[in-house]
């Protein structure tokens, strides 16, 4: 009987030790989980407020004129700079501002910078390397600049400590941006300082009870050459705007715009619209609707990536 005993509480002590035993890995495991959540989480956010920082720069290098007196360059390298970029930065571009990003011309300027890579390359520095994009007027991107910036952890804040900048690639085109919409529009540099008309289009509807009556509108926006003029006129580069449903109900003839026999003909698309060029745009044969049609064969309407 004694031995019997024995045995059981032998077997009751494994039992509970193995118990114990799996309920610490189990604790030990969860901390280890939730440490490396942890980790990620706070990479994710570091990585966040550094591209908030570069993204903050890249608003403000249209504010700091590189070729304005001295005293004015220094405040607005401080004004715009100072709690983005090392002081130590700031005072090697004042030596020398042509080493600077910033504005050199009234047009164009800088824009922004868009960021094309993000690397960490210590516990507390990031490297990132993208362009800063020049425009003239509104939306007409003329040339990108190369950069490379280090961005580190000083104290609680993270700075702008080193900027390399590359040649600048200036290109054979400019491009026409709508964020509205989400496309973009190449054209020739002989397009620069073009200017953008809006209008609407109207469809008519094909059924019995709306024959003739307008039941579908939407944009339209032409693109016009600089040298337009209301006594000479040139053929504008018109794009018509559709919803993905208005586009199928005009391909199942619900409707019909103009008294052309055929339709408009799509250019691209997104997610949310259609982009399309009106039948017979260039009916009357304007000047310039030659370079129109050598423009449009080359496919320039390109839509947003998300």
């Amino acid at each position: 009987m004694k031995k019997l005993f024995g045995v059981i509480l032998l077997l009751s002590v494994s039992l509970f030790g193995c118990t114990n035993g799996n309920n610490a890995m189990q604790v030990q495991s969860e901390v280890k989980a939730t440490t490396d959540t942890e980790t990620v989480h706070s990479s994710e956010n570091e990585e966040k407020t550094v591209l908030s920082v570069v993204e903050k720069f890249g608003n403000s290098l249209k504010n700091v004129s590189l070729l304005g007196p001295k005293e004015q360059l220094e405040k607005d390298m401080q004004d715009n700079y100072s709690d983005i970029v090392s002081p130590e930065l700031i005072k090697q571009w004042l030596k020398d501002p042509l080493k600077a990003p910033g504005r050199l011309y009234s047009s164009p300027w800088p824009e922004r910078i868009d960021i094309k890579t993000t690397e960490k390359i210590s516990g507390n520095a990031y490297e990132l390397s993208g362009e800063i994009i020049e425009i003239a007027n509104v939306d007409q991107v003329v040339s990108q600049i190369p950069i490379n910036l280090v961005v580190e952890k000083v104290g609680d804040r993270w700075l702008i400590n080193e900027v390399t900048l590359g040649a600048e690639e200036q290109s054979d085109s400019i491009t026409y941006k709508n964020t509205e919409y989400g496309f973009s529009f190449k054209l020739p540099k002989t397009w620069m300082n073009y200017s953008v008309v809006t209008d609407k289009w109207e469809g008519l509807g094909n059924t019995a009870s709306n024959n003739e009556e307008v039941t579908e509108t939407g944009p339209m926006i032409s693109i016009r050459h600089p040298q337009w003029t209301s006594e000479n006129p040139r053929q504008d580069i018109p794009i018509m705007i559709f919803t993905i449903e208005q586009w199928n109900l005009l391909q199942q003839e619900k409707f019909h715009i103009g008294a052309a026999p055929i339709g408009p003909t799509e250019l691209n698309r997104n997610e949310k619209y259609v982009f399309a060029l009106p039948a017979r745009y260039n009916f009357a044969f304007p000047t310039g609707y030659e370079e129109v049609e050598k423009i449009l064969e080359g496919k320039p309407l390109e839509v947003a990536k998300n």
